[in-house]
């Protein structure tokens, strides 16, 4: 899509003063498009200086967070450093026997050319279905240099071939919601890295960028819970599984689960607010 006026239109979720939240379809990048016009690329020929605060990928769908300043810019991506950000995805995965809630905690690390990868053999993983718990010992760790990286994620609705989740990165590294789950047995539906059994979709991996929760300095400091409801696309998989209207069902199960996820985090010491 190289319209900005139109793309920011379709896309808009919230704006005011200082920030920009925009619904992302998948296939256009957020910046660093070298073969294609990226977001804050089309704005600036369009006469309009965005700075993103975070990215998802180019094949991801959902919400993006932009400030309209530096000054703003900067107090928010400590935010994102700091780990003071609520974020959940929603995912698309096909393939069943999840446990209705897991936390994945295995240290990432970066391979050959750049690939994000777990810092362990797949061997080494050790599953507990029972607990939902996925996890390697210390010293099976490979001898390179690795990140601790934490994923949580519940069950929102499955059948006998594919499964919905509601996910929460506790860390916020590169890749991390795909390559966990990659890793464990359960890649992204479409995720052109690891859904090499599955029916890839061109420009599509069923993850979409749900909600972000932020503390907006420019309003005194207040909580503000940002939201972006995924498209009819992202329901394409399971439309014909899922009855019609169900949808609306699923997404209130799947806030239901995330405020389980959120205290089941500060249970655990991590960033988990209600």
């Amino acid at each position: 899509m190289n319209n900005w006026e139109q793309l920011r239109a379709d896309s808009l979720i919230l704006e005011d003063e200082a920030i920009l939240a925009l619904n992302k379809p998948a296939g256009i990048s957020v910046v660093g498009e070298y073969q294609e016009k990226d977001i804050v690329e089309l704005a600036k020929e369009a006469g309009e200086q965005l700075f993103p605060v975070h990215r998802i990928d180019k094949v991801t769908s959902g919400l993006v967070l932009f400030a309209k300043s530096i000054a703003i810019h900067g107090g928010l991506t400590r935010q994102f450093n700091k780990r003071t950000v609520d974020k959940a995805y929603l995912v698309v995965t096909k393939s069943t026997g999840l446990p209705q809630k897991g936390v994945i905690d295995l240290p990432l690390s970066v391979g050959r050319k750049g690939r994000v990868r777990v810092a362990a053999l797949r061997e080494n993983i050790v599953a507990n279905h029972e607990t939902g718990q996925w996890l390697v010992r210390p010293s099976d760790v490979l001898e390179v240099r690795n990140y601790p990286s934490v994923t949580q994620f519940a069950t929102v609705w499955n059948d006998d071939e594919y499964s919905i989740l509601v996910v929460r990165p506790i860390t916020g590294r590169r890749h991390q919601i795909r390559v966990h789950l990659a890793w464990i047995g359960y890649p992204i539906l479409g995720d052109p890295l690891f859904d090499k059994a599955g029916a890839v979709r061109e420009g599509r991996t069923f993850l979409h960028s749900w909600r972000l929760g932020i503390d907006a300095e420019w309003l005194g400091g207040e909580r503000i819970e940002i939201e972006a409801m995924p498209g009819r696309d992202f329901w394409e998989p399971v439309h014909e599984r899922v009855p019609e209207g169900n949808s609306s069902v699923i997404m209130q199960e799947a806030q239901r689960l995330l405020v389980e996820l959120k205290l089941d985090a500060l249970r655990r010491g991590a960033l988990g607010r209600v």
